[in-house]
């Protein structure tokens, strides 16, 4: 029996991933960079008046239980989930095959599955400076009782769509297009260079 080989998932970043120390470091390093990878990316969508229901079906699927409202969302360190808009969720595992988990969950009654894990690149910034960085991009308040942990936003920097979950206190999985995510990782570590950063 031949054993099927699945093809390497390529990271969009590698030419401009350098490890190592960068910025202005010679007094220590306040913000680390790195792209995550996880196996799956997914984006729920309820129908109206489904929304109850299609987070019922998270919690069976993942175990993690989603408080209401757009931007509330959890996290357990392997899944993460949470909502960006009214009845819709991104849902992310570290492991593969996370579509298939909901097929027969998720039914067309309820809404849909889009797998964006091929679509979607995962960056995360962490450190005491990331908050500060972050709000070089984005019009958002990084404060953490604005901000809380699991919780989750949808948004732009100049046309480059961006999905923010704060998933610790110092910590944030920016998920964007996997097209724009070179420019996007760029434009991230000139804008971590003054306050010195580590790419892990």
């Amino acid at each position: 029996m031949v054993e099927r080989q699945l093809p390497e998932r390529l990271s969009p970043l590698e030419p401009e991933y350098h490890p190592g120390s960068h910025g202005n470091f010679e007094h220590g390093v306040d913000v680390i960079l790195s792209e995550t990878r996880p196996g799956s990316i997914l984006q729920l969508a309820a129908w109206p008046g489904e929304e109850k229901r299609l987070m019922s079906g998270i919690y069976k699927v993942t175990g993690l239980a989603l408080p209401d409202g757009a931007g509330g969302g959890v996290t357990d360190g392997a899944r993460s989930a949470f909502g960006f808009a009214p009845g819709k969720f991104t849902v992310v595992d570290e492991a593969e095959g996370l579509a298939a988990a909901f097929s027969g969950v998720i039914t067309p009654t309820v809404g849909t599955i889009t797998d964006l894990s091929h679509g979607r690149t995962a960056i995360r910034i962490a450190g005491p400076k990331a908050e500060w960085v972050l709000a070089k991009f984005f019009a958002i308040d990084f404060a953490l009782p604005a901000f809380p942990i699991g919780a989750g936003r949808s948004t732009t920097h100049h046309d480059v769509f961006a999905q923010i979950q704060r998933t610790g206190a110092d910590q944030f999985d920016i998920y964007v297009f996997r097209s724009f995510a070179r420019s996007f990782w760029k434009a991230l570590c000139h804008a971590s260079e003054e306050v010195g950063y580590e790419v892990q």
